[in-house]
């Protein structure tokens, strides 16, 4: 595993579940202080309380404001070395049936969220010389899936910035990259999961097979996995790992 600084501050968005959570408890395992930014003050207060991040802030990542407000007072307890831009949401419909709203709403939340937060802390990083960036995309923005054109455009787009912001950032001692999870065991899976028992009449262990079958091993991605890789992206030992989108597919892409 590539080694944390320990004095290191982290801030993940979406840090409250999922696979946010998951890297969040990773984070401060390896002793990297974390802040978790999301929507909901219960959520994160119990992730707080769980120990898997030691302060939390509330703010929409659709909203620019809120989020460099949240960040910037974040940061006065200790500057931000670590963001891992993990908010997210899913929302499937036909291409024919996906309006604009829904099209607007998936680049807010996925694409435009991960906007908001690299622009709130990349400029200290690059005075200090030092921070890792990680987005959280998916496999969906490497590849398409049938039934969530919005949702894969979104993250196909975030993948496009974290190349290009790499490339921009190369000599400033940051680095960007982004992970790319396959169908990744979580409550918003579990959405997906609804989705399909309700349009087919599939029993649940039907709908799992029917999402797991992307993923050449078989199986569900666990968010340790997907968390397991962002922690190496932070380490010290990752520093020429820039521009990347690592797949946690088990071969899928």
């Amino acid at each position: 595993m590539s080694q944390l600084s320990r004095s290191s501050h982290a801030l993940v968005t979406g840090g409250g579940r999922g696979i946010g959570l998951a890297i969040s408890a990773a984070l401060s395992k390896a002793g990297t202080t974390v802040t978790v930014l999301g929507r909901n003050r219960a959520t994160l207060d119990e992730a707080v309380a769980s120990g898997a991040a030691q302060f939390a802030a509330v703010a929409d990542v659709a909203d620019q404001a809120s989020v460099k407000a949240a960040i910037a007072e974040a940061a006065v307890r200790q500057p931000i070395d670590i963001l891992v831009a993990n908010a997210g949401a899913a929302e499937s419909a036909p291409f024919g049936r996906s309006d604009a709203a829904l099209f607007q709403r998936m680049m807010d939340v996925n694409f435009m969220g991960v906007v908001h937060a690299t622009q709130a802390v990349l400029p200290g990083m690059v005075e200090r010389r030092r921070g890792r960036i990680v987005a959280v995309a998916s496999t969906a923005g490497i590849k398409g899936y049938a039934y969530v054109s919005a949702y894969s455009a979104a993250k196909h787009a975030v993948i496009g910035l974290v190349r290009s912001l790499a490339l921009e950032t190369a000599k400033s001692g940051v680095t960007v990259n982004a992970v790319c999870p396959g169908f990744t065991e979580t409550d918003l899976l579990e959405g997906s999961i609804d989705n399909i028992i309700k349009k087919t009449g599939r029993s649940r262990e039907q709908a799992v097979a029917e999402l797991a079958k992307h993923n050449p091993q078989g199986r569900l991605v666990a968010p340790s996995e997907v968390a397991d890789a962002v922690l190496w992206l932070c380490g010290e030992g990752a520093g020429a790992i820039t521009g990347q989108a690592i797949a946690v597919a088990g071969g899928e892409v």
